[in-house]
């Protein structure tokens, strides 16, 4: 059984008297320890696809099964701790919280977590800082630490619960081609040593050429799921 199951989703905005259809009728799955790439032009529905999957939004119809467990009937706190359990989430501006250390951003989804002590919760995020690389850096805030420093304080909170899924946003916008390429080969050994699943939006075809699979949207609709990528940017760059 795939760990995303799509059918037929649509997600509709009303905004005062008129409707803008963000997804119409995407059917997609997504395998465990699976690679994608959401790629689109502005508008095209990826943000909205990135956000459906991500459980912060719910479409107006369709079926989304997230590891066999419907998303579509859910309460916003249940698709709460569903997305706490399953999924962890990476942006382009880290969302770091300025005055706690990087242990303690790390630490923070935890807190949400019952029956975790404070020092199982310590003892994890450390952890993880150091299989970031930041193992000497746990103490600082994140003003004194680089971009891509805080980007990996960020990968490493996103990673705390143990989720199943990895989902990043633009996770290399705001960071240079050198600290790009080596998030980029953090995301990879995820991937492929601990078989993390990860779905990955950007702008940048470096970037998305580290995907396995490549989903192009347009107008809210797949218009190519290819494990070709150069195949998928001919349909990226294809006139509407």
């Amino acid at each position: 059984m795939p760990l995303i199951e799509l059918r037929d989703v649509h997600k509709i905005y009303r905004l005062e008297t008129v409707e803008v259809a963000a997804l119409c009728g995407v059917t997609i799955d997504i395998e465990r320890g699976d690679y994608v790439a959401l790629l689109g032009q502005s508008g095209s529905g990826k943000s909205t696809l990135m956000n459906t999957l991500g459980c912060l939004d719910r479409p107006t119809s369709g079926s989304y099964l997230l590891d066999g467990v419907e998303v579509v009937s859910m309460t916003r706190d249940q698709r709460a701790k569903l997305r706490n359990a399953k999924i962890g989430f990476v942006f382009q501006n880290f969302n770091l919280l300025a005055r706690t250390s990087a242990l303690e951003n790390v630490e923070l989804p935890l807190l949400y977590s019952r029956g975790i002590s404070a020092k199982e919760r310590h003892e994890r995020a450390a952890d993880l800082l150091d299989r970031v690389g930041l193992g000497q850096r746990m103490d600082h805030h994140p003003g004194q630490l680089s971009g891509g420093q805080q980007q990996r304080v960020a990968i490493a909170r996103s990673l705390v619960n143990r989720p199943a899924i990895l989902m990043a946003d633009e996770p290399t916008g705001n960071l240079d081609s050198k600290t790009s390429r080596e998030v980029m080969d953090l995301f990879r050994d995820l991937n492929q040593r601990e078989g993390i699943t990860v779905i990955l939006v950007t702008h940048d075809q470096v970037i998305a050429r580290n995907a396995k699979r490549s989903i192009v949207l347009r107008d809210g609709e797949v218009v190519i799921d290819t494990t070709d990528f150069d195949k998928a940017i001919d349909y990226l760059h294809v006139p509407a």
